[in-house]
């Protein structure tokens, strides 16, 4: 039986924007966590010279896997085998990967409701149950220990993410230990996506591996790399789950981009370059966290990481999506919808992306001020 999934909405609202910008219009693109930037200059460098020597054969590169492995231990002080890094065609065939290697038809997935549409919609489409757990801005919109201590029966997993999508809050280093400690009580496999680590703006990021050694780890070079069209991810899995989920990835993806992993080894040593990104994301963070009063917009959780905003616009409008399309006709600005986040409550939200340019971030600024001013009043 086919699995029945909602859309993802930012991507129907993205395609409208791209209509419009072939008519003509100007169009900024707030709607996804891509970054203006693109992949580091010595990454760009060693693909042509790959793409002159190099057949590009399957091909799943030691040293890539090695590299990744180091990056773990200097980086967080854990120590992995680079036997226990799966690489895959980005973050999200690592995301089916733990899943479906991992968990049962039937399973019960715990996530934070709002959260990145995919956990859901992957569950489902999985036939496995999601069981979405609202997390308020009490919480920063994050799961905790307590929430999972309340569920009965257990379930089978729980996915976790820091920073989050959509909201930018990190999980603080005792939350993330009492996470660990009531998962390993309760005997529930956690899968954290940490594919915004590298991105934080206030204190440090933690994986799950510091905590828990027997957790799934989801990454890809898409964000803090600036590599999203590279289609580059990893998955790191404990050493007893090495063999099942390779025979799965064997199977349903074969390998990444060979391109791919030559670029992804030269980018992990790009940290100059990769941290003045850093400093733009952080300056145009402030910017829009200072444009939000005159948006009208005060209810947010401030967001720690990656490079968005969730804002509640309750007071403007029920239909974030009609929203999304109303300030995308009248402005060109394209921004995500919170329902692909919060099928509950995220008619009420909207979320911003502030990995455009500086220029971009502040003309839309400037077209968005008037339409936040007159929206309410013309509906």
């Amino acid at each position: 039986m086919t699995a029945s999934i909602e859309p993802f909405h930012a991507i129907e609202v993205s395609l409208l924007a791209r209509a419009l910008q072939a008519q003509g219009r100007s169009i900024i693109h707030m709607e996804f966590g891509q970054p203006s930037t693109g992949a580091p200059r010595a990454a760009i460098e060693v693909a042509h010279h790959v793409l002159d020597t190099d057949g590009l054969d399957y091909w799943e590169s030691p040293d890539l896997k090695q590299r990744l492995a180091r990056y773990y231990l200097e980086t967080y002080g854990v120590e992995i085998s680079p036997e226990q890094v799966l690489l895959t065609c980005g973050a999200s065939p690592a995301l089916v990967l733990a899943l479906i290697s991992s968990f049962s038809p039937g399973d019960t997935i715990a996530l934070a409701r709002p959260g990145y549409v995919a956990y859901r919609n992957n569950i489902k489409a999985l036939h496995m149950i999601p069981v979405e757990l609202e997390c308020g801005i009490e919480q920063g919109f994050q799961l905790t220990a307590d929430h999972l201590a309340r569920l009965d029966p257990a379930p089978k997993g729980v996915i976790i993410a820091s920073p989050a999508n959509p909201t930018g809050t990190i999980i603080a280093k005792d939350e993330m230990a009492a996470i660990a400690k009531l998962c390993q009580e309760r005997q529930i496999r956690i899968i954290s996506d940490e594919i915004y680590h590298g991105l934080s703006y206030e204190g440090q990021t933690h994986s799950i591996l510091e905590f828990e050694p027997k957790a799934l780890v989801v990454n890809s070079f898409s964000k803090y790399f600036s590599m999203v069209g590279w289609r580059l991810g990893w998955l790191v899995v404990p050493k007893d789950h090495i063999q099942t989920a390779r025979a799965y990835i064997g199977n349903l993806f074969l390998t990444s981009p060979s391109l791919s992993q030559y670029a992804g080894l030269a980018a992990l040593d790009s940290q100059d370059e990769l941290q003045a990104h850093i400093s733009v994301y952080r300056q145009n963070r402030s910017l829009l966290m200072q444009a939000l009063p005159d948006l009208g917009l005060t209810t947010i959780a401030p967001p720690d990481g990656a490079f968005y905003i969730y804002a509640d616009i309750s007071h403007l409008s029920h239909d974030s999506l009609q929203f999304c399309k109303d300030l995308l006709n009248a402005t060109g600005v394209t921004l995500a919808p919170g329902i692909d986040f919060d099928p509950v409550h995220g008619h009420d939200f909207i979320r911003f992306s502030f990995a455009v340019s500086t220029a971009e971030l502040k003309e839309a600024i400037e077209r968005m001020i008037p339409f936040f001013a007159h929206y309410g009043a013309s509906k």
